[in-house]
């Protein structure tokens, strides 16, 4: 199978200084809009990549919930392969793959546990069965066939039949606070358009530096 042939060009938009506001997070907002409403799969799907006690990278698609001028948040179990990564260092990198509107964001930040109420808040939001699979599922461990876990959840379907489903201790979520943010357009001939939002501090105010990078 021959891959290297494999190419398009990008042609949808570009991104030039004058475009950019002092803030990414409303850059990221317009963007996310603009995502939605070009009506992608799962439009908030990103990437969370940790890193484990010897060096070693791991990645996975979550879904962002939310997100403002503090940070970006998802929600998973607590004994999950990423949340051990992250007690043990709490830096990750975010990012949003939306090629088919030729567009990247990468974050840089440090992931923050949130407290229980915000996690509630959120859970009780949540499908009732999608409450019930939050109990089913020991996140990351090894499983001796998928029936195991069908007969689990049905147990736990039948358990919680009547009245709210509970918040499991081992359920939970992060705020993750930037400390970059990457943006990237697609354009012709490879000759992106890339932007680097650092944050600095700056006679004790944080502000964010906006630095265009090579594509």
């Amino acid at each position: 199978m021959d891959l290297s042939e494999i190419r398009r060009e990008y042609t949808k938009d570009g991104l030039r200084s004058a475009d950019l506001p002092e803030s990414p997070f409303e850059l990221f907002s317009k963007w996310m809009e603009q995502t939605r409403n070009a009506e992608l799969i799962d439009p908030t799907a990103m990437v969370v990549a940790t890193v484990d006690d010897s060096g070693q990278p791991f990645q996975r698609i979550v879904l962002l919930k939310r997100f403002d001028e503090n940070g970006f948040v998802f929600f998973t179990n607590l004994e999950s392969r990423k949340a051990q990564h992250i007690q043990n260092n709490s830096k990750v990198n975010l990012l949003f793959p939306w090629h088919s509107i030729e567009r990247q964001v990468a974050i840089c930040g440090e992931a923050e546990q949130l407290s229980s109420t915000e996690v509630l808040k959120y859970f009780l939001s949540r499908p009732k069965e999608s409450q019930i699979a939050a109990w089913v599922s020991d996140q990351s461990s090894k499983l001796s066939a998928r029936q195991a876990l069908e007969i689990k959840f049905k147990e736990m379907k039948a358990k919680f039949s009547k009245g709210e489903v509970p918040l499991p201790k081992f359920w939970g979520g992060y705020i993750v606070r930037p400390s970059s943010i990457e943006f990237w357009q697609g354009g012709e001939h490879r000759l992106h358009d890339r932007f680097l939002y650092s944050k600095e501090t700056v006679e004790a105010n944080e502000i964010w530096k906006i630095d265009r990078l090579a594509p």
